[in-house]
């Protein structure tokens, strides 16, 4: 009898925490559709998630601050944020509910924490929505427009208002293209709805026209004909990489700034969170958000060399193949990319030692580097061997990471993974460029040299690192709390 009471009530609690899951979607999703405010569980992302999701997001971020994180105080604060009356913002559920529980959290009641917590946000500056186009429409092309749309709310930040591409379209071509937008191999179905507009050469996307535009260079696009006025070129083809060349897209009329997906040359690579403030977006129009690769490495490479001071340090990059390998052995302009990308390991060169330097010179000339092309479509890790001043321990260094993924200037970069059976098809879809693996570190016995394995999705987290750049040059960043 004992046993099936307890069964009972373990039922009863399950049926409890369902619904009050439940609540928590409604109440994320009505902030965020009727205020312009994005809830986020330790960065990840709930909008559109299922109750499933919700409940194990929960339970990854009780592992995570090492404190049950309860989906019935999530609930609890997210009433009273609804009852505020705030500017758009981002707040992280997660921070804000372990925080209530903390011992020096001395708020009499949910509703006095959270308006202490965010009484910050009212003094935040007024936003003016951002045009952007999307010059390209390949791998991150695709991706950014999913992400821009589905948080487009109501158009407070960046609206995606053009996709430019090359050669000719008619109704055949504009339907492969929704077609590649609405299905994805490796990240899945578009949460949202994709339609074409044969007349006006349009997507209509979430119910929201985006115009496609033909274009063989940039300075013969007139993008004021579609309305666009002072927008954020996104340039994701790759064709233009220096200054010069990328200028090409300010003669366009309507456009104002230009962010490039890729190194650049004679302009600023910025890597998001590490050194963004350095560039003013009044004064620099040029941007370029580096290589995926150097996104993933530098914020770890930061909190290592402020923490610990780095010597000197190898990296080595287990990648993904990409679209510039081939299918199958064919001529290739750089020696072993050639061979059959899904059939083969291919060892190649990767700039992302030299490029980390842009963004932290105190690394100048401390990296080498170099990576292995292996066969998955996404995913991928990179492995940090570094010689460092201070000597340390694992437990050591877990400790520093998890304090910069808890808070900080580096929160949205690093995610710090607690699973020791991570492997690289979990961390696809991961928004983070940065996943720190802390069951993999490596330190030797001398506490001065230590092995750091980092996985990073190199197509989705990547392109939320753009869309964290692009949101800093079109100054529509909200308030934040995380």
């Amino acid at each position: 009898m004992a046993k099936n009471k307890m069964y009972e009530k373990e039922l009863a609690f399950q049926a409890d925490r369902r619904k009050a899951t439940t609540e928590f979607i409604k109440l994320t999703s009505d902030l965020w559709y009727d205020k312009s405010i994005e809830i986020v569980l330790f960065k990840n992302q709930v909008i559109d998630k299922n109750v499933s999701d919700i409940i194990n997001l929960h339970e990854y971020a009780g592992e995570f601050v090492q404190k049950p994180i309860s989906i019935f105080d999530s609930v609890e604060i997210l009433r009273a944020i609804n009852d505020l009356k705030l500017p758009p913002s981002k707040l992280d559920i997660g921070k804000l509910t372990y925080e209530y529980h903390s011992d020096d959290n001395d708020a009499i009641n949910v509703k006095s924490f959270v308006i202490n917590k965010l009484k910050g946000a009212n003094n935040s500056d007024e936003i003016k929505p951002k045009d952007v186009v999307l010059y390209g429409f390949g791998r991150i092309g695709r991706l950014l427009a999913r992400e821009l749309m589905a948080k487009t709310g109501k158009g407070n930040q960046m609206r995606l208002r053009a996709i430019v591409t090359r050669g000719a379209t008619n109704e055949e071509i504009l339907e492969k293209r929704a077609n590649l937008l609405r299905t994805d191999s490796v990240h899945g179905k578009f949460s949202g709805t994709v339609d074409i507009d044969v007349k006006n050469n349009a997507l209509i996307i979430n119910g929201t026209t985006v115009h496609l535009i033909n274009a063989a260079q940039p300075e013969d696009i007139n993008y004021t004909t579609y309305g666009i006025k002072d927008a954020l070129i996104i340039d994701n083809t790759g064709a233009y990489r220096n200054k010069k060349e990328l200028s090409r897209h300010l003669k366009s009329k309507g456009a104002s700034r230009v962010l490039l997906t890729a190194p650049g040359k004679e302009i600023p690579n910025i890597v998001h969170g590490v050194n963004h403030k350095e560039y003013n977006p009044d004064t620099t129009k040029i941007f370029s958000a580096a290589s995926c690769t150097t996104n993933a490495i530098t914020p770890i490479l930061k909190v290592i060399d402020d923490s610990l001071g780095i010597k000197k340090g190898h990296l080595e990059t287990i990648h993904a193949y990409t679209n510039d390998q081939n299918l199958v052995d064919n001529m290739h302009g750089k020696y072993r990319r050639g061979r059959a990308a899904a059939l083969n390991m291919v060892i190649t060169e990767t700039g992302a030692g030299e490029a980390v330097a842009k963004a932290l010179p105190a690394l100048e000339n401390k990296l080498t580097s170099n990576a292995i092309r292996v066969p998955v479509p996404n995913g991928s890790l990179a492995i940090l061997n570094l010689e460092i001043n201070n000597k340390t321990s694992i437990n050591g260094i877990n400790t520093i990471l998890k304090k910069y993924a808890l808070e900080g200037d580096l929160v949205e970069q690093i995610k710090y993974s607690v699973s020791k059976e991570m492997v690289s098809s979990d961390i696809i879809g991961t928004s983070a460029p940065s996943i720190y693996d802390s069951k993999a570190t490596i330190v030797e016995k001398s506490g001065k040299n230590i092995i750091l394995y980092i996985w990073y999705d190199n197509e989705y987290g990547y392109s939320h690192q753009v869309i964290r750049l692009a949101k800093y040059i079109s100054k529509v960043r909200r308030y934040t709390y995380y």
